[in-house]
């Protein structure tokens, strides 16, 4: 959590002083209110608030009708909801490698496609953009949907649009480690009104109920629990306006470290204006040369971050995808024909990658003096 403060703890309180904390109120309706804010900064059709990031790319996925039967490509780097939002509705979830950028490879992507693909979900990790154009190009030829997982890269964009308003559907995490939050939250991004609506059903089991979804013209279905309410989308409301400083001043901080550190070679990237900044990262040709560096520079490597890498996936690496052998995709018919390949030595060149970049965690509050001191630390 970057910044918050007076407004979100007003916003909050009216909300309880009018004693309406349901989302479906005759109230200020703060949570419709901010999905409409939302759409409209970002520019989509439709905007879905929802209890998480992982609920909002389950939602996508089953707004898109992604199911049994069905494969999702996703990258060997990435958190591991990312994965089990493809096993929530049925699918099987496929790694393919990420390339330098540690985004994405959309020739890996392309790689991995099988006759039961349907989809290709990439993550713009650590506010970094994926490589879309190669990516919805790859999607085109083989006629699959992207769902884009933009938890970690809110208000980000690639080549002048925003972070999860390129694909089919994308997904934004609001929990309490991400640019804006309210502790916890989510939301779904489309401009299908069909995905939408099937979306709207999917997070909400009581939607046949409320009055926001008597609009909708698809058939009403079992759906899960992932409604929001009003005091989330309060704090969200206050958080958005919050967002374009928060970035401003992640790129300017990234920026002067990249610039003042000539010395060592910055992470390529495939927007570097549009990378939301929230790290400044360095790759170096071995692992003992990025430790170094990490040890001098206050920073981490990514290889560390156990709950990113795949291999530390243990539930998905033993094909555990559900509480019971009975909704276990990995046991299910429709999935006999899908055997993903979860070993070590098949995404080597992630790992390796992985292993020899170095990132240092930007605050957007750092003072001049604590950026100086940082770059003297660098250059040390």
């Amino acid at each position: 959590m970057y910044r918050m403060g007076k407004e979100e703890a007003a916003a909050a309180a009216r909300v309880i002083e009018s004693k309406e904390l349901f989302r479906v109120n005759d109230g200020a309706k703060e949570t419709t209110h901010f999905e409409q804010e939302l759409a409209e900064k970002v520019g989509v059709s439709h905007a879905l608030c929802v209890s998480g990031g992982t609920t909002a790319l389950m939602s996508s996925l089953a707004g898109l009708g992604v199911r049994p039967g069905d494969e999702v490509i996703v990258p060997a780097y990435t958190y591991i909801a990312t994965a089990s939002a493809v096993l929530a509705v049925g699918a099987i979830p496929v790694l393919a490698d990420v390339d330098q950028t540690l985004t994405l490879s959309p020739e890996a992507a392309e790689r991995a496609i099988t006759p039961r693909t349907r989809a290709i979900l990439p993550v713009h990790m650590s506010g970094l953009p994926c490589n879309m154009d190669g990516i919805m190009e790859v999607a085109k030829r083989h006629n699959l949907f992207v769902v884009e997982d933009a938890c970690q890269a809110v208000g980000g964009s690639f080549r002048g649009r925003r972070l999860g308003t390129i694909g089919d559907a994308g997904a934004m995490s609001f929990n309490y480690f991400k640019i804006i939050s309210a502790g916890e939250g989510g939301a779904l991004l489309t401009n299908n009104d069909e995905v939408f609506k099937r979306a709207s059903i999917y997070h909400d089991s009581g939607a046949a109920f409320w009055p926001y979804t008597e609009d909708k013209d698809v058939p009403f279905f079992v759906g899960t629990a992932a409604r929001v309410s009003e005091i989330t989308g309060a704090i969200l409301r206050v958080q958005l306006t919050r967002l374009d400083g928060i970035l401003a001043d992640l790129r300017r901080i990234r920026k002067q470290l990249h610039d003042s550190c000539p010395a060592y070679t910055p992470l390529p990237s495939n927007d570097y204006e549009g990378d939301c900044g929230v790290v400044a990262g360095f790759i170096f040709e071995t692992e003992k040369e990025a430790r170094a560096f990490a040890k001098k520079a206050g920073g981490w490597l990514p290889i560390d971050s156990e709950r990113h890498i795949f291999c530390n996936w243990e539930p998905v690496v033993n094909r555990r995808g559900a509480f019971c052998d009975e909704m276990n995709p990995y046991l299910m018919a429709r999935n006999a024909q899908s055997n993903p390949d979860y070993r070590s030595e098949t995404y080597a060149k992630s790992l390796d990658l992985l292993s020899r970049v170095v990132y240092i965690s930007i605050n957007p509050d750092w003072t001049e003096e604590e950026v100086a001191e940082r770059i003297a630390r660098i250059n040390g």
